[in-house]
């Protein structure tokens, strides 16, 4: 049986429903996990195919982008934010999401290229987002986001600020294999994703309660995220990559 390592986000939702809601769940172990977790369980061996974030791509020793699809934008995306109470040129110290590493790996570039800065950059543990003072900021990704929206005085769209500085698209998280697999098996996996994203509408009937943070899961789903894993956003995340510190 083929391991399958999933991010239980709420932008992942029609993933998750397109593999649960046909008979290719029989073929799959689905575990659902945050994603640095998921790229940890790749790593490892521990799983054939995951939902990956995009900065660990080098780090994979056989490494097969899969899908047609993945966890993309195209400007704001609101759930991958710097948040702080002081201008970012006055913010000290920056707390990193631990549950991320896309979106840490963007935020150094940004910080690079885009602000010229340098604060100091610290690691986290669970409820880092609760600690947000003075000068300190901090990057939080995923759902929990949904409720700082509207907390803090400022607020940093990293994919937003990606996208005035490139151009281009972002993409945060794809699927990826650690081997070989069968074109029959991807080709039914991505019909999978595929069946998802044509039924937003029933996933959302049945998971909407387990996202109660996000005020309109239908429109975060359609307009902010974009999951087509076309020319662009290969371009973007090529570009990306040879931004990125290994």
């Amino acid at each position: 049986m083929i391991k399958v390592s999933a991010v239980s986000y709420l932008n992942t939702m029609p993933f998750i429903y397109g593999l649960k809601h046909s008979n290719f769940i029989k073929s799959i172990d689905l575990q659902l996990n945050y994603p640095s977790l998921c790229a940890e369980k790749l790593l490892n061996n521990e799983v054939d195919i995951a939902l990956v974030p995009v900065a660990i791509i080098p780090k994979i020793k056989n490494c097969f982008l899969i899908s047609d699809y993945c966890i993309g934008s195209f400007g704001c995306v609101e759930t991958v934010c710097l948040y702080s109470n002081v201008d970012i040129r006055e913010v000290t110290k920056i707390t990193l999401d631990y549950q991320s590493l896309t979106s840490v790996a963007l935020l150094k570039i940004l910080l690079k290229e885009y602000w010229n800065l340098k604060p100091l950059i610290t690691k986290s543990k669970p409820g880092f987002e609760n600690n947000i003072k003075g000068s300190n900021a901090a990057l939080v990704i995923g759902d929990r986001a949904f409720k700082m929206n509207n907390q803090y005085k400022y607020i940093y769209d990293l994919s937003e600020i990606w996208k005035e500085m490139t151009g281009l698209p972002f993409v945060f998280a794809t699927w990826v294999s650690n081997k070989i697999i069968s074109k029959k098996f991807i080709k039914i996996f991505n019909q999978s994703l595929e069946y998802g994203l044509h039924n937003i509408d029933l996933g959302l009937e049945l998971y909407s309660k387990d996202y109660p943070l996000c005020l309109s899961p239908i429109n975060y789903l359609t307009k902010k995220i974009s999951y087509n894993f076309d020319e662009k956003k290969k371009e973007a995340l090529n570009l990306f990559l040879s931004k990125m510190e290994i």
